[in-house]
């Protein structure tokens, strides 16, 4: 299992570099330009009907190409008949691919802005998607497929939470390194060394499970001969999965507006230094990490649909406080009622301790609670769609981090004036204070949905085969020891 999890440090670092240095390489703020050397390869600016980057176009564009395949890999894995079984060949293909393309993307041909720069980039990006699909979606279905019991999944589950943070945090890693090579390579390379480096330990890692883990030593299923729209269609019949995704849509459009917004929360809130995000992030991350050890115990105690709806509620509480910022105040900044007594740096604090726990619930549970529903789908139609199932919980993944992306955006500049011809998005205190009511609603509303889930039916149909073996292996006891009497 720990091997399996080493796969998913590799494309969460992966992951991880597109979405903290995508937009800060190829649309760098004023101060990159002037003090850092930084290139623009593209037009900057709102120009795309005066709310939309050219890069922003591209990233949406990308999007919708990859919410295309992600259904059609799931499909293509969930028939495949290969000797070597259904998932690994696929991610094996994708692994080195995947890491070349990551680099590429960052290399833009033309030293200035260009037309070919902006086709550089559709190019590579569509790709990224591509081959990012190929290795995660077979990925995710294997978890349900090596998890054989609830201890399994949720072992793993657990195992892939913590090796997507530490590939998360190795993807921040360049804050660090390209700052210190800056002077020596310029901006550009100073970033493109990092991402090489990253890009080569990412590749060992998504092959390691390829090479270590025979398939079929664990998976014994039966290949789906739906094709991919009776497939996708059958997966959306199931209303369990269905109540989970809309669910799950909410939580992701809950966490990426915070994600997204905790730098600004700093600056403009607290208005404190940026680099406290880091502090705040990393922090959170390992009291995070560190309750792992007892959600497993806690489900056992609790079940997953109460602790889901509690990591909901949870996460929700961190982002009232983020709300109070802006409202109340802090010793920095006075904020909308002028009161101000409480440093910025405590509020800080504060929503990393709140929302520690709740991080780890909805970091490790969602995962088991998808395996679980495709376990049970597949015990009830006969058929195994794990890699359907996964592509359509990373659909909603990806539907509501781009709405979060589209509301951010939005409701960030509300009371102040955006510059169409920047790159730095000019957020108020007001327009974050939105930000933060519109998460608690989102989180809030993720709950209320997940209250619909029918945990009680899903258990019960996953319990009935896993005590089907040792039934049988009962059945056959009983009969070899009749034998031996009668002999």
């Amino acid at each position: 299992m720990w091997i399996f999890a080493v796969g998913q440090l590799g494309w969460s670092t992966l992951s991880g570099i597109i979405s903290a240095w995508f937009v800060t390489f190829y649309l760098p703020v004023e101060s990159d330009i002037t003090q850092g050397g930084a290139i623009q390869y593209i037009v900057p600016g709102l120009v795309i009907g005066g709310f939309l980057t050219v890069l922003g176009l591209v990233t949406a564009l990308s999007r919708v190409f990859d919410a295309v395949t992600d259904p059609l890999i799931a499909s293509l894995s969930d028939r495949s008949k290969n000797k070597r079984g259904r998932r690994i060949p696929f991610m094996q293909y994708a692994a080195i691919p995947l890491a070349v393309v990551t680099v590429l993307l960052f290399c833009a041909p033309v030293q200035s802005i260009s037309g070919w720069n902006i086709v550089w980039i559709s190019i590579f990006i569509v790709l990224f998607y591509l081959f990012m699909t190929m290795y995660c979606t077979p990925y995710n279905a294997l978890i349900s497929e090596f998890g054989k019991t609830q201890d399994d999944r949720m072992f793993i589950s657990t195992a892939i939470s913590l090796t997507y943070f530490v590939g998360t945090l190795l993807a921040y890693t360049p804050f660090v390194f390209a700052g210190l090579m800056r002077q020596s390579v310029g901006f550009a390379w100073s970033y493109r060394i990092c991402f090489i480096i990253l890009a080569a330990i990412s590749a060992v890692c998504m092959l390691i499970p390829t090479f270590f883990l025979n398939e079929k030593e664990f998976v014994d299923t039966v290949p789906s001969n739906a094709n991919m729209f009776k497939s996708l269609a059958a997966t959306f019949k199931n209303g369990d999965f269905r109540t989970f995704v809309c669910s799950d849509i909410m939580y992701w459009v809950g966490l990426t507006l915070f994600q997204t917004g905790l730098p600004f929360f700093v600056k403009v809130s607290m208005n404190i230094d940026e680099s406290f995000t880091m502090y705040f992030l990393g922090g959170m991350t390992v009291l995070s990490a560190a309750f792992y050890p007892i959600v497993s115990k806690l489900v056992k105690k609790f079940g997953k649909k109460k602790l889901t709806i509690a990591g909901f509620l949870g996460l929700a509480l961190a982002y009232v406080i983020a709300t109070l910022i802006g409202v109340l105040g802090t010793a920095e900044n006075p904020g909308l009622l002028g009161i101000g007594a409480i440093p910025g740096v405590v509020f800080g604090v504060l929503i990393c301790v709140i929302a520690a726990f709740p991080m780890a619930l909805l970091g490790i549970i969602p995962q088991s609670i998808v395996a679980d529903v495709a376990e049970a789908d597949g015990v009830e139609k006969g058929e195994n769609r794990e890699g359907m199932f996964f592509a359509a919980r990373t659909f909603a993944m990806k539907f509501g981090q781009s709405l979060a992306m589209i509301l951010f955006t939005s409701l960030a500049i509300i009371g102040t004036t955006q510059n169409a011809n920047s790159n730095d998005i000019t957020a108020s205190t007001l327009g974050m204070t939105i930000v933060g009511i519109v998460a608690v609603a989102f989180c809030i509303f993720g709950a209320v949905i997940l209250i619909f889930y029918n945990e009680k039916k899903v258990m019960k149909t996953i319990a009935k085969t896993e005590q089907a073996p040792i039934a049988e292996t009962a059945e056959a006891t009983e009969v070899s020891e009749e034998s031996g009497e009668a002999q």
